[in-house]
């Protein structure tokens, strides 16, 4: 079918006419026609032969060693690297101690860090109004100056439980707003 529209438009006919001659589709025709003319993707090359120079397995795990020693667990091999040269000690390139680090799953940190547990966030949850409430302090602009909003939210009714307005944000402003809530509505 496609090497029927395709000889069609070789010949000088539209690709138009070729469509309806062949009854297909020209895009479908056109596409068909790229894919078959496209190049075959190359053959891949075999694997290439390892480095003469290549470490033995004894000579990455010294690497390791002196990379994991007490003495070098805090430095980067860069730095390894030049104090090492600067001793006369050449053991590796510095790509090839982060290939070995790599290897290791070491690359990321090698000292012994404190792991802290994960823990809960305190979850509180209100079923009724009047049980929790939450407070914030929000940034109103004004002219020329901003002054601090502090709300005091029932977490479930979402009502307003107080709202007081200051030029300046203060410990001594929250107490008070707390205190005159808790007073009016009672302490959750």
């Amino acid at each position: 079918m496609t090497d029927t529209y395709v000889s069609l438009i070789a010949g000088g006919v539209s690709t138009r006419d070729a469509a309806a001659l062949t009854g297909t589709v020209r895009s479908t025709a056109a596409r068909r026609h790229t894919a078959a003319t496209a190049p075959t993707p190359a053959v891949s090359a075999p694997p290439a032969p390892d480095p003469a120079n290549k470490l033995t397995d004894l000579e990455r795990r010294r690497v390791l060693e002196v990379l994991t020693s007490d003495r070098f667990v805090d430095l980067a091999p860069l730095q390894i690297y030049a104090q090492l040269l600067d001793e006369g000690l050449y053991l590796c390139s510095v790509s090839t101690m982060y290939r070995v680090l790599a290897a290791n799953a070491l690359v990321a940190e090698r000292r012994r860090l404190a792991r802290h547990p994960a823990q809960v966030c305190p979850e509180l949850v209100a079923t009724a109004p009047r049980q929790v409430y939450s407070w914030d302090i929000t940034k109103l602009a004004g002219k020329g100056t901003y002054f601090d909003a502090y709300v005091m939210i029932d977490i479930y009714s979402r009502y307003l439980v107080g709202v007081h307005v200051h030029t300046h944000e203060s410990g001594v402003l929250a107490k008070e707003l707390m205190e005159q809530i808790f007073t009016v509505h009672g302490v959750p």
